[in-house]
């Protein structure tokens, strides 16, 4: 009974986040990449294109992040379609799966102008708040820490775009008959809820032995992505909010859960390419800059990240399905424009492993000094938030007195 209770509430994010670090590192053991996503929804935008007549075989985008086959032939293909499943299930325990809709055509608007930014920033500086960020940093990749410092001050950004008075629904008022309260609970959808559970489970149980028969690899990246997708729905773990509430509300649990993930990651993918597996190292270039800034004002207008549209979408939210679409559309932009971008802010730039650069140990040491410095400068910045924001209390009630 304790055990089904746990299972139906939400997670607090530093229990998840440190268990999705550890998965993930072990994911790079397993398939020797790293956890990412909106590559292979870049693969799915092409897969688009070509059902309506599109011809994208001469995008050379497509050929770097090797577009072939169909999305049960891929790993990340079947890691993803896991994630989806993984958080649908969570969110039907947890009695969280409802339709519901967007509150206003400005939400929309944000929703896919907010996603495309996302997609095509994740997709330049290939990465998003996965490879180029969660996972990116544990891998001793320079770009990874280049994304997450631009995407950071993006965020920034992204809190005073929507602030401006044009993100700012009209509320409509409405005459209520009733004086009673509406309510805040969505209700008791158990005889649906398992029906759904067991259709899922169905579903995985299906996929399961299909991808079986064609590579013993696939069933556990599946098991890895009902993994990554149960726990973010779990944890509620999402990176926009990570830093848009660091700016907004001084709100810094998420944020600190993010770091010891990657604290707990870095150590175990250490080991893994010590090992012989080889870090995934992205370019250096000003399309990391670029990329991240554009992705951090992105997830802010959103709403959403990658990983945070997906297990909110499964919940139910249409907002969180626009952001998905409007993500493909961003990544499909990109894939039609790096020809004339890569020669100019990619391609002549290097790959920079930390490991390489700086030694196994003067690397490693590197990045959890990093990372150790980013956890104290977020505690501060929190008591420093609180404090900025008592002072104008204090004075008043000095003047009172």
């Amino acid at each position: 009974m304790g055990a089904m209770a746990s299972l139906k509430k939400a997670w607090n994010p530093m229990l998840a986040i440190p268990i999705l670090g550890a998965l993930s590192a072990f994911y790079f053991g397993l398939t020797q990449t790293f956890w990412a996503v909106t590559g292979e929804f870049t693969r799915w935008g092409a897969s688009l294109m070509n059902l309506v007549g599109i011809d994208t075989s001469h995008y050379s985008y497509l050929k770097l992040i090797h577009y072939q086959g169909t999305v049960l032939d891929r790993v990340d293909g079947i890691m993803i379609i896991g994630m989806f499943l993984g958080a649908f299930v969570a969110a039907l325990i947890s009695n969280n799966v409802k339709l519901r809709w967007p509150t206003s055509k400005i939400r929309i608007g944000q929703a896919i102008g907010g996603g495309i930014l996302a997609g095509f920033g994740a997709r330049l500086a290939m990465g998003c708040n996965l490879a180029a960020f969660f996972t990116g940093i544990p891998q001793f990749s320079l770009h990874a820490w280049i994304f997450t410092i631009f995407t950071v001050i993006g965020t920034y950004f992204g809190t005073k775009i929507i602030k401006m008075p044009f993100f700012r629904p009209r509320v409509k008022l409405q005459k209520k008959n009733s004086h009673t309260l509406a309510d805040l609970h969505q209700g008791d959808h158990t005889s649906r809820n398992r029906v759904l559970l067991i259709l899922a489970g169905v579903a995985i149980v299906g996929l399961f032995f299909v991808e079986a028969n064609k590579a013993a690899l696939l069933p556990w990246v599946l098991i890895f992505g009902l993994a990554f997708g149960f726990l973010l729905e779990k944890g509620q773990v999402c990176f926009t909010s990570a830093f848009r509430d660091l700016w907004t509300a001084g709100r810094t649990n998420m944020t600190k859960a993010i770091i010891v993930g990657m604290l707990v990651s870095t150590i175990i993918t250490y080991f893994f390419i010590r090992s012989g597996i080889p870090a995934k190292i992205m370019w250096a270039g000003p399309n990391v800059v670029i990329g991240g800034f554009v992705f951090g004002i992105g997830i802010v207008i959103a709403g959403g990240c990658e990983t945070g549209w997906m297990y909110r979408a499964m919940e139910g939210q249409v907002h969180y399905m626009l952001v998905g679409v409007g993500n493909i559309i961003g990544s499909m932009l990109l894939v039609i424009s790096w020809d004339a971008l890569a020669p100019k802010i990619v391609m002549p730039f290097p790959k920079v492993n930390l490991l390489t650069s700086l030694g196994n140990y003067g690397g490693l040491a590197f990045t959890y000094g990093a990372l150790l410095l980013s956890l104290l400068l977020v505690m501060w910045y929190e008591r420093h938030f609180f404090k900025k924001n008592s002072e104008p209390t204090k004075e008043v009630l000095a003047h009172e007195n």
